[in-house]
């Protein structure tokens, strides 16, 4: 596995990572604990340094996760997870549930420490933007914990230019972690510009369209219950059979490159920009073969391009989250 750094932080982690929600959170019920102890320690051992996590998966439950599978490998692998989410007692979001107030954030990273097992954390996102509380003050807090060498990095989610570039003046922010991929090209409006220009990293989660440019999701799949896709705009069936379109598309350069869509998909992904590195999630090592695959796979840049001319040509229907998500997001 090739590996790349995360903008000019001088964080060098496997060209690809693994996000690793799914095992505990999000698409229905949680994997079988030993299964996913399997799937992330075979990560490792296929070249994989790169472990994406949140106490909000589960919640806490990831972490745990995360904490007993990679001990063996202490020093060796990079560990990123999040704060700014409120709980109440029962484990639930509450009713105004974000919390990026300071004394919040330094109790998340002394707790996420335990689950982890770990002396430090690698990087630590904020998780969403919390409007509530001076985005300097966020940055602030994640200095004092890096000066107390709990915290390594400090990264960002789901900001906008304008919240990153204050964060950036404060504290120097390692990465962006946001949605991109060919099913989700928003950050090329703005995002990416500022990026370069600050020497920030991107790490795009849902490289993969939330699964539905791996070509295995039409209009006739069923979600099962708990898979937050359920309640997505963008996988409505009716939706999901006018975005086909997308992964007919993959679906030709992948015949002609002997690979999968999926592939294809990681492949262009990763030809964006040299500090890109996406975190495709998944609880099966056959997948995971998969995606780790698509860092071989080479498109020449007349190839790139016509993938790109041609899907900025296919229009896509439906929001990338329902109302109640939407508004947390680009803050």
């Amino acid at each position: 596995m090739q590996k790349r750094k995360l903008g000019k932080s001088g964080l060098e982690v496997s060209a690809m990572g693994l996000g690793c929600m799914g095992m505990s959170f999000g698409y229905g019920p949680a994997g079988e604990k030993n299964e996913m102890i399997s799937v992330l320690r075979g990560a490792v051992e296929r070249g994989i340094t790169f472990f994406d996590t949140a106490e909000a998966y589960g919640p806490y439950a990831n972490e745990e996760l995360l904490g007993e599978a990679l001990a063996p490998y202490k020093g060796k692998v990079v560990i990123a997870t999040k704060f700014g989410f409120r709980f109440n007692a029962d484990g639930q979001r509450s009713e105004n549930p974000l919390d990026s107030r300071p004394e919040h954030i330094k109790k998340v990273a002394e707790a996420s420490l335990k689950r982890l097992k770990i002396e430090a954390i690698d990087l630590f996102y904020q998780h969403r933007v919390d409007d509530e509380v001076p985005i300097e003050d966020v940055a602030g807090a994640v200095k004092d914990l890096i000066r107390e060498g709990k915290v390594k990095h400090f990264g960002m989610s789901e900001a906008n230019a304008k919240t990153i570039r204050r964060a950036h003046a404060v504290q120097p922010v390692t990465s962006l972690q946001s949605e991109y991929s060919l099913f989700w090209r928003e950050p090329e409006a703005e995002i990416l510009t500022t990026l370069e220009e600050l020497g920030i990293g991107f790490v795009p989660f849902s490289p993969l369209g939330k699964g539905f440019l791996t070509g295995k999701i039409d209009e006739k799949t069923e979600f099962v219950k708990g898979d937050f896709r359920n309640v997505v705009p963008r996988f409505t069936p009716e939706a999901r059979k006018a975005n086909q379109a997308v992964v007919d598309l993959l679906g030709k350069f992948a015949a002609e490159k002997k690979a999968t869509p999926a592939q294809v998909a990681l492949a262009w992904l990763l030809a964006q920009k040299p500090w890109i590195v996406p975190i495709p999630g998944t609880t099966k090592l056959s997948r995971l073969e998969e995606n780790i695959g698509g860092a071989s796979v080479v498109l020449s840049t007349a190839e790139l391009d016509e993938i790109t001319r041609a899907s900025s040509a296919i229009h896509l229907e439906g929001q990338r989250y329902p109302d109640n998500l939407q508004k947390l997001v680009g803050r």
